[in-house]
């Protein structure tokens, strides 16, 4: 975190005046955060903070930043004037969003919802912002039926930009309503606003790569900029501490293990800066919880990238074309979009928003199904369950088997019983099997793909016996064991350089795996048959052999079935998939990184587009599924000590 001294240096001075009197008008809200015994300072920043008429929301901001090193700190929220879309034309535009994303990933669009800005982002002061949202009121109440209606859009686009300009004329309009407002801001609530003075419009689309403009584009095509649309005059703020840190939203919870750690709690937001990532151990960030104020490092598969407008706040949202003005509503704008998925709640809020309270974290609804998403190709990916040599080290073999290669167990996780070798147990050290809660994780994955009615045709496997048992027993909670025999594919092993020693490991032969009461497919011919593989291949060889098997395996299935699952490897998630996107491979050094985050069955889908050969990673059928650490426990050490 950086000191407070850095933190003023950021902050831009503005034109001194006169000074007046704070234009409080909370009211009761105030006067019971005060009865309380709230000083002044925390009840105002605790209003601000979660955009206030509800005391109940203010209250649980200033007991969970009762730490919070900030907390007294003088320094205002940046505040924005945005104009944003409602009704059918938002509705294309979020889909545009939506698509976009699934098409080409993240740009920096996505970090904010479709807009017009009408100002710089600006401060105001905690105790003057009932002032300036009266102000906002003003302004939209002397301009009612004055903005011509729909907005005229022109679609536009360059080699790095997509977006949709306000025609000259009706642009002039909006400028003067944001001049009224800055005019309005500075008499009611002492604040400079400074009106945008570029073309106005809305960004669909850019900082992406240049291989994806004909797809963008293409989809910026299909926007029907003509629809009846109501605009709304929205006032957001921010905290200004971290408008330049990238946003992270909380996906597992997270108990600190050492004092400098971060508590994470699911759903929470991180801010986290390029500096603090550089500064923090490998795999680990430090960031700043927006709940509770605190900074601390964090373990950075535990998050995801969030958008930049995910944490905002409103303070007032004002129909510019109708009458009744919408109520003020008091919430965070995340969960429109959130991880390419249409809020459908939301979107009906933003033409009749709901009364609101607090900061309410992305609410995540399931992705509609397309009726050609159900013909397409789709292929799925999956690491394979927890593995007996990480749970109980590198020499559970040697403490497991006795003199004559007997099999005996010593913990309840692990397998009542192995298949037997024809090499001998030894050869369990480089092929080890998983355990019992590594069978449990991919019962649980195929129950789940069962219950969001997703079929499997194919399953092809990695010769590694996790990766056998694995797909085994997601086809057991698929419950088409017997109706889907396991391919097994040398092809899918994992990068041989990860293999220590001068010889890959012997696998067990698939006519021994069906011995030992696995539903493997005898007759299956390999793509790319053991002879093949090679002792620490290099990276590019390794990439380009699981491209290709890939490619052959759904070239083989194709017109067959729809739906192939592969289970293999962590970084099998990643060299599947990548190349089939038509992207580039990443170096290995930034692919290394991707792969220590993928935790056991990890699990990620891809589909084809229709018939132009292009696939896309989509969201997956099913949830994702954490568990945390559980040490072993002896009772004779732990409860018989003195």
């Amino acid at each position: 975190m950086a000191a407070k001294d850095d933190v003023y240096a950021k902050v831009t001075p503005r034109r001194q005046r006169q000074s007046r009197p704070s234009t409080v008008k909370h009211g009761s809200a105030l006067d019971v955060l005060l009865s309380m015994g709230f000083p002044k300072t925390r009840a105002l920043k605790a209003l601000v903070s979660t955009g206030g008429k509800n005391v109940q929301a203010a209250c649980d901001w200033l007991f969970s930043h009762v730490d919070d090193p900030f907390l007294d700190d003088p320094l205002p929220r940046e505040y924005v004037l945005y104009l944003r879309p409602s009704g059918p034309l938002l509705q294309q535009l979020s889909l545009f969003w939506q698509q976009s994303r699934l098409s080409c990933g993240k740009n920096k669009a996505h970090n904010i919802f479709p807009h017009i800005t009408l100002c710089q982002f600006f401060m105001c002061a905690d105790g003057k912002v009932d002032a300036l949202s009266e102000a906002l009121q003003t302004t939209v109440a002397k301009w009612k039926g004055r903005i011509p209606m729909p907005l005229p859009l022109e679609p536009y686009t360059s080699s790095s930009f997509i977006g949709l300009f306000v025609e000259e004329q009706v642009a002039e309009v909006l400028k003067s309503f944001a001049a009224d407002f800055a005019t309005e801001a500075a008499a009611k609530a002492d604040v400079h606003v400074e009106p945008h003075k570029k073309q106005l419009h809305v960004t669909l689309a850019y900082h992406f790569q240049a291989s994806h403009l004909p797809i963008l584009d293409k989809l910026a095509k299909n926007v029907d900029v003509t629809l009846g649309c109501d605009w709304l005059s929205v006032l957001f703020s921010r905290d200004i501490r971290f408008a330049n840190h990238e946003t992270l939203q909380v996906m597992y919870p997270y108990l600190p293990q050492n004092d400098d750690e971060l508590e994470l709690v699911t759903g929470d937001f991180i801010f986290t800066s390029q500096v603090e990532h550089g500064s923090a151990s490998e795999g680990w960030v430090y960031g700043s919880s927006l709940s509770t104020g605190l900074s601390g490092l964090l373990p950075e598969n535990y998050v995801n990238r969030a958008d930049e407008s995910d944490t905002w706040v409103v303070h007032g949202s004002h129909s510019v074309l109708n009458c009744a003005s919408p109520s003020n509503s008091v919430s965070t704008v995340g969960g429109l979009l959130f991880d390419g998925q249409i809020n459908d709640s939301l979107l009906d809020s933003l033409v009749d928003p709901p009364s609101l309270a607090g900061l309410c974290p992305p609410l995540q609804v399931s992705r509609p199904t397309s009726q050609s998403s159900l013909s397409n190709m789709r292929l799925f990916v999956c690491r394979h369950g927890e593995r007996m040599d990480v749970v109980f080290g590198k020499h559970w073999v040697t403490q497991c088997f006795d003199s004559k290669g007997r099999y005996v167990r010593s913990n309840l996780n692990m397998p009542s019983s192995l298949p037997a070798r024809a090499g001998g147990h030894r050869d369990y050290d480089k092929d080890c099997p998983i355990t019992v809660f590594g069978s449990t994780q991919a019962r649980l994955v195929g129950e789940a793909l069962m219950e969001s009615h997703t079929a499997i045709d194919f399953v092809y496997c990695s010769p590694s016996l996790r990766c056998v048992q694995t797909a085994q027993h997601i086809v057991q909670g698929l419950q088409q064991e017997g109706k889907t025999k396991l391919r097994v594919e040398p092809g899918l092993f994992e990068w041989t350089k990860w293999v220590s020693g001068t010889c890959l490991p012997s696998w067990i032969p698939p006519a021994e795996l069906v011995a030992a009461n696995l539903s493997v497919d005898t007759t299956y011919r390999p793509h790319i048959p053991v002879s093949k593989l090679v002792v620490s291949e290099s990276y590019d060889t390794y990439i380009s052999r699981s491209f290709q098997v890939t490619r052959e395996i759904l070239a083989e299935c194709k017109s067959l079935g729809n739906t192939v699952l592969i289970v293999a490897h962590a970084s099998s998630l990643e060299a599947c998939t990548r190349q089939m996107q038509g992207l580039s491979p990443q170096n290995s050094k930034d692919f290394v990184q991707v792969v220590r985050k993928i935790p056991y069955l990890g699990f990620c889908a891809c589909e084809e587009m229709g018939e132009t050969g292009v696939w896309q990673l989509t969201d997956p059928p099913i949830m994702p599924l954490t568990h945390g650490p559980n040490h072993s426990f002896n009772w004779r050490e732990m409860l018989t000590q003195d």
